[in-house]
């Protein structure tokens, strides 16, 4: 079935198609920026789908940043390796980019090919102008020190959660700002604006992917913030236990409306872009994250697999987002849906109280 049931995709999924082709064929022909599009396409999809839209010396200077941060994450992410050799690392991992010769093995599959060739990643790193390795350099060095911090420390209050989103995806927002400043097509957007842009993604990501990182094994760090879950359970691996669906969802609900309080910002940071390529390569994943928003609030399926967006969907998204009025048109009929599931909720639960009245 899928797009043979939703033929009003089919269109922009071809274009999407004949937009990655354009794409490949402009890659520069050396080796190391070879490995550096085919290991973004590896390890994301829906970023290498949106680097697509940025010119092309933005473009490779993006790819490595990402690439940068994700190494950086795969060392962060890796439980085998002992806090005593992880913390230094993840400080120092500023540094490494800059040396070619560095090697550090660790991570799983794709990630561990991302490792064991990062020197090809520090080879393009190093044919960047200066302006963008300085901004890639500044949020690695900021980002690894946050890491380290939470290696060591829960996510227990809601502060907490908002520092550690900070370190991890605000800081990624810097670091775009910043990048879109050296090209000189941008004024350098305020740092609370950046860094809500981060902060909303991150948290998306974070409500959707809860059953795959509470199931994986060896069991990732969870950052869903305990001053949230403890208010429905006593552990946060009991949201996934059907007994407890109903807590469940109300937990998914206080935590996507904790991730909504950015939205305002993000409009707000779009409304300024003057060069529409980085409009939509900023637009884009904005528009996702509120459409995954609205599709995991009060969804108990968020418990039971993997919810996102339709891949149709997604490549309308890409396709038809063009100005900031498509932006406002797309947050306004994913809130109109987030509405929706509000009032039928506050309705259903209103149902249920009265009829327990005449128990």
């Amino acid at each position: 079935m899928g797009v043979l049931s939703r033929p009003e995709e089919l269109p922009a999924l071809l274009r999407l198609k004949l937009a990655a082709g354009r794409i490949r064929r402009q890659i520069p022909p050396q080796e190391h920026w070879a490995f550096a599009y085919d290991m973004l396409q590896r390890v994301s999809r829906s970023f290498a789908l949106v680097i697509q839209q940025l010119g092309p010396e933005l473009r490779n200077a993006v790819c490595v940043f990402y690439l940068v941060l994700r190494a950086l994450d795969t060392v962060e992410d890796d439980t085998a390796i002992p806090n005593e050799v992880k913390l230094p690392i993840l400080r120092d991992f500023y540094r490494h980019i800059y040396n070619p010769d560095w090697l550090f093995s660790c991570g799983a599959n794709d990630y561990r090919v991302l490792m064991d060739n990062f020197r090809q990643v520090s080879t393009a790193f190093l044919e960047l102008g200066e302006g963008y390795q300085k901004a890639i350099e500044e949020i690695t060095r900021r980002m690894g020190a946050g890491m380290a911090k939470f290696i060591c420390t829960e996510v227990e209050t809601i502060d907490d959660y908002d520092e550690y989103c900070h370190y991890v995806a605000g800081l990624v927002g810097y670091g775009l700002s910043r990048l879109f400043h050296a090209t000189g097509t941008e004024d350098l957007a305020p740092d609370h604006l950046s860094n809500s842009m981060g902060l909303f993604l991150q948290k998306t990501n974070i409500i959707r992917d809860y059953l795959e990182d509470i199931n994986e094994i060896p069991r990732c760090r969870m950052f869903w913030p305990r001053e949230i879950w403890s208010k429905y359970v006593d552990k946060l691996e009991d949201l996934k236990y059907e007994e407890n669906s109903e807590k469940a969802v109300q937990c998914l609900n206080d935590m996507v409306t904790n991730a909504l309080i950015h939205a305002q910002d993000c409009l707000q940071y779009m409304s300024a872009l003057k060069d529409n390529s980085n409009f939509r390569f900023c637009a884009i994943p904005q528009i996702m994250a509120i459409g995954t928003c609205a599709i995991c609030y009060n969804n108990v399926k968020v418990f039971r697999g993997v919810v996102k967006m339709r891949r149709g969907l997604t490549a309308r998204v890409i396709d038809e987002t063009k100005s900031i009025s498509d932006v406002y048109s797309a947050f306004y009929e994913f809130s109109s849906l987030l509405e929706s599931k509000v009032c039928s909720g506050v309705w259903m639960q209103r149902k249920t109280e009265s009829s327990l009245a005449y128990i």
